[in-house]
């Protein structure tokens, strides 16, 4: 029997199935890693495959709601990884309430999804509390 290895997802829901771009107001970044690149320009490629979970806290998965929270989760990703500086936290809240209005979300709602990453979302975006991912081996 050949040996398998495979990594556990603990906390993802979706899965880009194409590279998607977004243009940022970050620029001078150079950031390549196998899911997320950041270009000195300012764009953002979310690469083929990057999984992340959605939105967050006491909420539906809403189409409204699925593009900003790929963004902003990209943008925490970098922020944990030090890749930019955290104080680019309030700008990933800010675009997570803006990119949710252009996709339809209610003023209200947007409103509310923005108090809570703002108010709440700090721990998420701390640098170095990227968790390891757990690799398994099964013996073969």
């Amino acid at each position: 029997m050949k040996k398998v290895c495979y990594r556990v997802l603990r906390r993802y829901k979706f899965q880009v199935m194409k590279n998607y771009k977004q243009h940022l107001e970050i620029e001078g970044f150079a950031v390549d890693t196998p899911y997320l690149r950041l270009g000195k320009n300012g764009e953002l490629v979310v690469k083929k495959g990057y999984a992340w979970d959605g939105p967050s806290g006491p909420t539906v998965d809403t189409m409204d709601f699925m593009r900003g929270s790929l963004v902003h989760d990209a943008l925490y990703q970098l922020i944990r990884m030090e890749e930019i500086p955290y104080t680019y936290r309030e700008y990933a809240d800010k675009l997570l309430k803006n990119i949710c209005r252009e996709d339809g979300m209610s003023k209200i709602r947007s409103w509310y999804v923005y108090q809570a990453v703002k108010r709440f979302g700090g721990a998420s975006a701390e640098p170095g509390s990227e968790k390891p991912a757990k690799i398994i081996c099964a013996p073969g």
